[in-house]
């Protein structure tokens, strides 16, 4: 019996996996149904009222299971909520969760892992044969330490719901991902005033092209990495031109160098003056913050969209082959641990346009390791031994990714998915 810690999206395709190898698993979930963040009842959710998908869901959803048609081509959160119970459902994938419960402690213990869980206030113990970490990669929020004190309201995009806490506000937002794009936003129709400081330089994407979903545009051609880069930088400066010309600050490193930023409103309020772009914090004092240009304002509300840090809080960082002057534990293809063949951490990878269908061959290949170790073959000693050898290995397909945590899992989606294809043929005959 395995354990699976999470039934977001990557628990239940590493559920489902398991599923459909016949290898018995119990998982354990917080909330009281599946979804994880984007069920937005869900307490421990980081979701917020007008959150959207920013990859079209042709190039999201799970490829045995597409969504309706009639959902919208970036759907709202509250239909993927659906989708992933319809999901569950589907596949019968419920009755193997306990919902309602905490993973409190992972921890070996001989050849199999001890986990203690916690539900109404009673604990329990039990040993598994292996563990799946599929607690997700958005939970723990980021907070860098401001320079001086705010005497205003001060609050992290995860606990961000709705824009009516903006209303009359002269409000300040702290990063531009795209969390922080679409907050932005959405405090253009409530506040007083909108600013936004932004330290570094984005690339800017907009959703439609030509009427289309743009993620779906292009693809048949497979072009080298400098001249697609190249290619593509000049189509987006074509189309929404550069970031200067709004007034925020421009790249100094390449497309696909970093998560760029899929929105497509926010330079329009930009360029309508309905938003101010500021430059890095220098110092703030009570309600007045100075920028490092010189310049200064005074804000009610600063809202910190400064992304999340990878949180596991229930095992050991040894465990995980997580060295402290490291962003992310060094697993081999961001999932297989080096020495422990029975655990994994599941959706710990990020890549433009690798979906939950990449994700979900992820959990493929963990499944088919699974199986492929417990019968003993030659092709699961073979990865056994590549994964030790290779752990923490950047398929990075040649991009030069920008040294942020959250980009310390960052793949190439097209290496990654070539690498991942070729161990699950190689399983799949085991």
């Amino acid at each position: 019996m395995y354990a699976v810690i999470g039934a977001g999206p990557m628990g239940l395709a590493t559920a489902r996996n398991l599923q459909k190898l016949g290898i018995p698993f119990r998982g354990f979930e917080l909330h009281q149904s599946v979804g994880g963040l984007w069920d937005i009842d869900n307490p421990h959710s980081t979701m917020y009222d007008s959150a959207h998908l920013i990859s079209s869901k042709r190039m999201t959803e799970f490829a045995e299971f597409p969504m309706k048609e009639d959902v919208a081509p970036y759907p709202h959160h509250s239909e993927l909520k659906t989708y992933f119970q319809d999901y569950s459902a589907h596949f019968g994938l419920d009755e193997h969760f306990e919902f309602n419960t905490r993973v409190t402690r992972v921890e070996p213990e001989g050849n199999q892992w001890r986990v203690t869980t916690e539900k109404d206030g009673e604990s329990q113990s039990r040993l598994f044969n292996g563990v799946l970490i599929a607690n997700g990669t958005l939970h723990k929020p980021n907070i860098p330490e401001l320079p001086g004190d705010f005497s205003g309201r001060l609050i992290h995009s995860a606990d961000y719901r709705s824009p009516e806490v903006f209303a009359r506000q002269r409000v300040l937002i702290v990063g531009c991902g795209n969390s922080g794009a679409d907050i932005t936003v959405d405090a253009v129709h409530q506040a007083t005033s909108v600013d936004m400081s932004v330290r570094r330089g984005y690339y800017f994407v907009p959703k439609f092209l030509k009427g289309r979903p743009i993620d779906t545009i292009g693809g048949k051609l497979t072009l080298p990495r400098p001249l697609k880069q190249r290619l593509d930088a000049l189509l987006l400066r074509a189309v929404v031109g550069k970031p200067s010309d709004y007034g925020l600050p421009d790249p100094d490193y390449r497309l696909y160098e970093s998560h760029p930023v899929i929105n497509s409103l926010l330079l329009n309020h930009l360029g309508h003056g309905d938003v101010k772009p500021r430059p890095d914090i220098g110092h703030i004092e009570g309600k007045e913050v100075q920028f490092t240009d010189g310049s200064r304002g005074t804000y009610d509300l600063i809202l910190m969209a400064t992304g999340y840090k990878l949180h596991y809080p229930f095992i050991d960082r040894k465990y995980l082959n997580w060295p402290q002057d490291q962003d992310a534990p060094q697993l081999y293809l961001n999932c297989l641990h080096p020495e422990y063949d029975n655990l994994f951490v599941m959706g710990m990878v990020e890549a433009t346009g690798l979906g939950w269908e990449g994700r979900f061959q992820q959990a493929r290949l963990a499944a088919l390791y699974i199986r492929a170790r417990e019968t003993d073959s030659p092709q699961g000693k073979k990865l056994a031994e590549r994964k030790r050898r290779h752990a923490g290995e950047r398929l990075d397909g040649g991009y030069d990714y920008i040294k942020l945590p959250r980009m310390a899992y960052y793949v190439d989606k097209g290496e990654y998915l070539k690498t991942l294809a070729s161990h699950i043929r190689q399983l799949e005959h085991a």
